[in-house]
């Protein structure tokens, strides 16, 4: 995998009509399948009423992120009018760990084959310029869990790396870090030097 990759900046929504029809854009970022096909059940529990909710993502897996993961479903819109067309505008702009839903509330006038590939891609289009773009690194999650009398030294070491981590303070003190891949052999490295191998790393 590179060491870069565009994606989109935020979550954003973009909503227009056609003949009637109202389609609305749903983008988010996302960093794996898990929470890409968790927005897309939340847009379809919000928007339940609509006609259709239509997804696709374009998602990196594996531990290396050496595998693409492309999915899309036309949500009973005719084949290949809909989500396919979703996908291409996430393929076309070369974006990745990025999810879309497209919701139609159906206004009573066909489209047709044409007008659906027209009206989901634009969707889609519309979604993303309003997010806007970005490079990012990949990054991948990082769990440590020392005793009390480490937790000062672990945390003092991802504040110096400018990593962003939450804390859980119980029996032990558990870190939940989000490490970019290039850098998250070094981070081991020094939390284990620095812990004397008392840190467990998983």
């Amino acid at each position: 995998m590179t060491d870069t990759y565009r994606t989109v900046d935020e979550a954003a929504t973009a909503r227009f009509v056609v003949q009637g029809s109202e389609f609305i854009g749903h983008v988010r970022p996302v960093e794996d399948v898990e929470a890409a096909e968790t927005f897309v059940e939340a847009i379809e529990t919000e928007f339940d009423d609509a006609t259709h909710n239509v997804p696709a993502y374009r998602v990196r897996t594996g531990a290396d992120g050496g595998m693409l993961r492309e999915y899309s479903s036309d949500d009973g819109e005719p084949t290949g009018s809909a989500g396919k067309p979703a996908l291409n505008v996430l393929t076309q702009r070369d974006l990745e760990n990025v999810v879309v839903v497209v919701t139609r509330y159906y206004g009573g006038t066909n489209l047709g084959v044409g007008g659906l590939v027209r009206a989901y891609s634009r969707a889609v289009k519309d979604a993303v310029d309003t997010a806007g773009v970005v490079e990012e690194r990949p990054h991948e999650r990082l769990e440590i869990t020392v005793e009390y009398d480490d937790s000062g030294t672990v945390r003092g070491i991802l504040e110096s790396e400018g990593l962003e981590f939450e804390a859980d303070y119980t029996e032990s003190v558990h870190f939940d870090v989000r490490v970019p891949v290039a850098e998250a052999a070094h981070i081991r490295d020094r939390i284990r030097s620095a812990t004397s191998d008392r840190a467990v790393l998983e």
